[in-house]
């Protein structure tokens, strides 16, 4: 084992995790500086570059007894990969419910992290307003690679066992992977699988919606008389947002709908309208994008046009019944949606086994 990975023995908290035989333990980047696990100086540039106050994350690993605080950095060090799970617009850690567990319960050689970002959740911005630029999908995921650089838990130099870092976003989650700063990564070693990606270049109407929409909830949180006005129209946007997901779902979007400030959540939506930077065609090695028929966030013909533009190939795309939350198991879309998991959970896994297979060979 290489590099400094002391700052696995800092969690804030330790309990039994989402899903049988696993457990988790709770992260913040500011506090690990302020007990000195990372170092203050990378942390406090970090969190200034991207406007935050904070960022924060668990992470989940497979394990059928309590694992000591002096077996730990073994544990979740001494792996074959990480599987990173980037939630999407007003969400947390919370909504992938099961999905991180489940990952490792069938690799017990992955760990999961699974993050708060974007302003959401236990990762704020400092400003109740930010900055457009620090709310869209290319922010996101500078942050969210400086975060896991800062961590060390890539194949360090001198390091002889592959290591591949596996992808997951839903929603502006989803979006946010086709900005991967691919130059950084060596060969194979990074793999996204984009759930419902919010990257609404070749869609119009719903860049208007979204745009429009922002500016609404920004209204909302400028002027109190409109305050009835949202107590109408915010439990109708969730309940599209999350349609077809469990009520854990939805009642998680509602708590971080009603803690975020409406400066955040409206500039965030709006960045999802106004986005202009568009990803250049190429081969997009170990990528796999879902879509759901049933989607009324992101439109399914606009979508696959883009991937079309993009150069993805027709078995990069898979398209399933199913709504925004094509993954969550909610009793009106329990039996598809239960599908959907399942082929999820198998796309993670088939892209990090063909990528630790190309590592080890050196072959594509």
């Amino acid at each position: 084992m290489t590099g400094n990975l002391n700052w696995i023995k800092g969690y804030q908290s330790r309990s039994e995790g989402p899903t049988p035989h696993t457990q988790r333990a709770s992260y913040s980047l500011r506090d690990l500086a302020l007990r000195s696990f990372l170092k203050p100086n990378a942390v406090r540039q970090l969190l200034h570059d991207a406007d935050l106050s904070d960022f924060s994350w668990h992470v989940v690993w497979g394990e059928d007894y309590a694992t000591t605080d002096e077996e730990l950095e073994d544990r979740l060090s001494n792996v074959d990969g990480y599987v990173i799970f980037i939630h999407g617009w007003t969400g947390s850690n919370a909504i992938w419910e099961n999905l991180p567990g489940m990952v490792i319960n069938r690799n017990r050689n992955l760990v999961s992290l699974v993050v708060d970002h974007n302003g959401f959740g236990a990762t704020p911005f400092v400003q109740s307003m930010p900055e457009m630029d620090s709310c869209n999908p290319v922010a996101a995921m500078t942050v969210v690679e400086h975060w896991f650089d800062l961590l060390q838990l890539r194949r360090q130099p001198g390091e002889p066992k592959p290591k591949t870092i596996n992808f997951v976003g839903h929603s502006m989650g989803g979006a946010a992977l086709f900005f991967l700063h691919e130059e950084n990564w060596k060969f194979a070693e990074a793999t996204r699988t984009a759930i419902a990606p919010a990257l609404l270049l070749h869609d119009e109407l719903h860049r208007a919606f979204y745009t429009t929409l922002g500016l609404g909830i920004g209204l909302v949180g400028r002027i109190r008389a409109l305050q009835i006005i949202d107590n109408v129209v915010s439990p109708s946007v969730l309940e599209v947002l999350a349609e077809g997901a469990t009520q854990h779902v939805k009642d998680e979007h509602a708590r971080i709908y009603e803690i975020t400030p409406k400066g955040v959540t409206a500039r965030t939506f709006a960045a999802m309208g106004a986005i202009t930077q568009h990803p250049e065609p190429h081969q997009w090695d170990l990528f796999q994008v879902v879509l759901g028929h049933r989607d009324r966030l992101v439109g399914l013909v606009p979508m696959l046009d883009l991937l079309q533009d993009l150069n993805f190939d027709v078995n990069q795309v898979r398209v399933v019944m199913g709504t925004h939350y094509l993954f969550s198991v909610g009793n009106d879309m329990q039996r598809w949606h239960e599908q959907n998991r399942e082929l999820v959970l198998k796309d993670i896994l088939d892209l990090h086994g063909e990528a630790l297979q190309r590592q080890k060979t050196g072959k594509a």
